[in-house]
């Protein structure tokens, strides 16, 4: 009996003459046999992309394919689509893939949907041993990738060996990345905490066209893709694996679920993983703590939250109590707004006054109240300074203060 997943295929579309494909259980093509006349656009699209636009998707699984038990008709999900019939591919009580024959012309007969219950039979065997194999590999993997950020440099050490020995990346030349997410909420939400997990995973399954890795670890609330190419992902790339990240994420939890992610920055060295890790969570704690960074913020653009996210907390806490911005919020809240408007602006005048709608007199009239409350001079640059990393320092101490329960700002941890 045939156990290669594409002589699988191939032997039923000669038996049948018909077209036939398996997906995964995301609908992601894993084989398919050659045309017999009977192919659609939307055969055509899968068999080129390797998947399905996810609108698409949307509508297939709207007909509860993942519910069904045997072979069933489904219905052509958009206009240049034909009916198809579909056979679920379980094995172990787990939903592995599903099997497809497009409808040509003619309808379905028993002989069909038995050929097809027997072949996804098969398959499932086949796709049951591949996720075994992929599940241990997978989990001396991530074991591996939770060592290489350990805090304990042996133990790094000794990681960076073992996936050397991996061999899943070139020797030299490679330039590594990482991607944090952290999921917001209580502890116990298992269930968000899986979806977390498929969210990543999939995220991190890269295109055919793209040429390089993408490993995945994750643990509870926190998970991170580590993308290692010969040349960094471009920006929109990144950009494309953080939505899809999300929306699956979205998909999973009904919207109820909150990500923040973080992108840590290039390093060419395995050794320095760690240093893009720890930069990723940060930035990613920025993302949560400063809803103005987030959902997605990048470490590189986070401006004066870098310098004061690795601060510890009490120190922070400490240094956000600053006199003279004290005694402007004794003066007024709205002097503080100002101040900080005029400041993020480089002192632009007519720029602050547009962004408070406010008159340039009522400004300038505000800015003098200001420097005499404060006892600054907007003109120096030490006191500009001061004002204006002690506005970010208490807007960090105010989320801090806000978090229902205390935790490491630096956003890292050790897994020894």
């Amino acid at each position: 009996m045939a156990d290669d997943l594409q002589e699988i295929v191939d032997d039923l579309a000669e038996r049948l003459q018909r077209s036939v494909a398996i997906d995964d259980p995301s609908l992601r093509l894993l084989a398919a046999s050659r045309h017999f006349g009977d192919e659609d656009e939307l055969r055509v699209s899968s068999v080129l992309n390797r998947s399905i636009e996810p609108e698409i998707r949307e509508l297939v699984f709207a007909q509860g394919i993942a519910q069904w038990t045997g072979p069933g008709k489904l219905a052509a999900p958009v206009e240049q689509a034909r009916h198809r019939l579909c056979a679920p591919i379980r094995c172990a009580g787990l939903l592995l893939g599903y099997l497809w024959l497009i409808d040509s012309g003619s309808s379905f007969s028993e002989r069909h949907r038995k050929a097809a219950r027997e072949v996804a039979d098969r398959a499932g065997a086949v796709l049951y041993r591949r996720l075994v194999v992929h599940e241990r590999t997978k989990a001396r993997h991530e074991a591996i990738l939770w060592e290489l950020v350990s805090t304990d440099r042996a133990v790094r050490s000794q990681a960076v060996d073992d996936l050397r020995a991996e061999q899943l990346f070139p020797s030299e030349g490679v330039r590594f990345q990482i991607i944090g997410v952290q999921r917001l909420g209580p502890d116990g939400a298992a269930s968000e905490d899986v979806a977390l997990e498929s969210a990543v995973e999939e995220a991190g399954n890269l295109h055919p066209t793209t040429t390089g890795s993408a490993l995945m670890a994750a643990n509870r609330s926190r998970a991170w893709l580590l993308l290692g190419r010969r040349k960094p992902p471009a920006r929109q790339e990144l950009d494309e694996i953080c939505a899809r990240l999300t929306e699956r994420f979205a998909r999973l939890t009904d919207g109820s679920g909150r990500l923040v992610l973080g992108i840590g920055g290039v390093v060419d060295r395995i050794g320095h993983i760690a240093d893009s890790y720890r930069q990723a969570f940060l930035a990613a704690r920025g993302a949560a703590l400063i809803p103005s960074l987030g959902p997605v913020a990048r470490w590189g653009e986070l401006g004066p939250y870098e310098l004061l996210l690795t601060m510890p907390a009490d120190n922070l806490l400490a240094a956000s109590e600053v006199p003279a911005l004290r005694a402007l919020e004794n003066g007024s809240t709205e002097l503080l707004a100002t101040l900080e408007a005029y400041l993020d602006n480089a002192g632009d005048v007519a720029r602050t006054a547009a962004q408070l709608t406010v008159h340039r007199a009522t400004l300038y009239h505000r800015l003098k109240r200001i420097e005499r409350l404060s006892g600054c001079a907007l003109n120096r640059g030490e006191d500009r300074l001061t004002l204006h990393l002690g506005l970010k320092l208490r807007a960090l101490a105010a989320a801090y203060r806000n978090e229902p329960a205390a935790a490491d700002p630096r956003g890292m941890r050790s897994v020894s």
